[in-house]
């Protein structure tokens, strides 16, 4: 039997473990376009039922093309465009079903449930969701989260990744 002093610590030690192990974070510096598209088709590549990708960036970082260089990852045929006025678009065209949303109008977490959105994040689909730091109170806790930045020089982008 241990002391609870030494169990504390133990605790203490599985807990930042834990955290450091589901919270790695990644920095990748995308030089140019052809490195979206490569980054985005790997990611589509290595996508699984149930996977959920939420961008995150400023307006014209590049979370659409990213998005469609995911679907290229996953064979999607669809010509791939932003759901800004539909919240979520469905391509069933590829290996696995692809559902990218775009919650930029979303006034209210609330419209995400009326939408039935936990159908998409929880079912046997790819997820990807542009401006998710808008609804990040829903976003599962094991989504890979992508923050894009503007780089110093033309065209360059700083992916910031959360897996």
């Amino acid at each position: 039997m241990c002391s609870p002093e030494a169990f504390l610590s133990f605790v203490k030690f599985s807990v930042i473990w834990y955290t450091t192990k589901v919270m790695e974070q990644k920095k990748i510096i995308i030089k140019n376009e052809q490195e979206t598209r490569d980054f985005g088709r790997k990611l589509g590549r290595e996508a699984k039922a149930g996977s959920i990708i939420a961008l995150i960036g400023d307006l014209g970082t590049g979370k659409t093309a990213l998005t469609k260089s995911i679907a290229e990852g996953l064979d999607v045929t669809d010509i791939i465009t932003s759901p800004t006025f539909n919240i979520v678009k469905e391509y069933e065209s590829g290996r696995l079903p692809l559902y990218h949303f775009d919650v930029y109008r979303v006034g209210d977490v609330d419209e995400m449930f009326e939408l039935g959105y936990e159908e998409y994040f929880f079912g046997q689909g790819v997820c990807v969701i542009e401006w998710a730091d808008l609804i990040e109170e829903i976003i599962p806790e094991e989504a890979m989260v992508i923050r894009i930045f503007y780089g110093e020089k033309e065209g360059e982008r700083i992916y910031q990744c959360t897996c």
